[in-house]
């Protein structure tokens, strides 16, 4: 079983560090597949336009973001620990949707849609918690090993550092991702580096072999 998380003041420069992002995309797993140790940042302040609260999928238009609205109870200064979701709109209702749209004519949605499904019920109040609780779900799926923890206070740029390296805005960390088949593929072609989502229900159990690949392919371009 995957460890639950706990805090932790320790040497980051031996560590992996990441935000705590939305669904995270397909390297934001193969970097922890390939990490001993991780700590996911939970006082950094909380930046606008980031994988925080948002992902990409792959839909019939091509690529597509799902944005989780939120609330910042401090303004600019709020931490990402203390980010709350905007449950107001059902936006979870709204994802769901545009996931099932999106992947219900992939290979293994429907062997795993009910337990993700569970997730989009309204009931999470936290963003941290909420994105905390998708990953240990995927990292149990996937069964990575990686010893994760939560930052006790903000951390400084260390080594390994992909807070802000995994962004919407910057191209992915990997230059060439091995090519899988996606349902709209014959339309829009490949899109690599998706949310973690479109791995698992395109490749189902195998998902675990292609992160492990990309890793290699990590480790190569070091």
């Amino acid at each position: 079983m995957w460890p639950f998380f706990i805090f932790a003041c320790v040497d980051q420069q031996s560590h992996l560090i990441l935000a705590a992002a939305y669904l995270p995309s397909v390297s934001y797993f193969a970097l922890l597949n390939n990490a001993q140790n991780a700590i996911i940042e939970q006082f950094e302040t909380y930046p606008k336009q980031t994988f925080r609260n948002r992902c990409e999928i792959y839909t019939e238009k091509g690529e597509t973001s799902l944005v989780i609205p939120v609330s910042k109870p401090n303004g600019n200064h709020t931490k990402i620990k203390d980010i709350q979701i905007f449950n107001n709109d059902n936006w979870y209702v709204k994802h769901w949707r545009a996931i099932e749209s999106a992947y219900q004519a992939s290979p293994y949605f429907l062997y795993y849609k009910d337990e993700l499904k569970s997730f989009f019920d309204g009931s999470y109040k936290m963003l941290l918690e909420f994105n905390l609780a998708l990953i240990r779900h995927f990292c149990n799926l996937f069964d990575i090993k990686t010893f994760i923890q939560l930052s006790s206070e903000y951390l400084k740029s260390a080594d390994i550092d992909y807070r802000e390296v995994l962004s919407p805005k910057k191209p992915p960390i990997i230059h060439n991702f091995p090519e899988y088949t996606q349902v709209f593929d014959a339309k829009h072609g490949f899109i690599p580096n998706l949310s973690i989502l479109d791995l698992l229900f395109n490749l189902g159990p195998e998902s675990r072999d292609y992160l492990s690949r990309l890793g290699e392919l990590l480790t190569q371009q070091a």
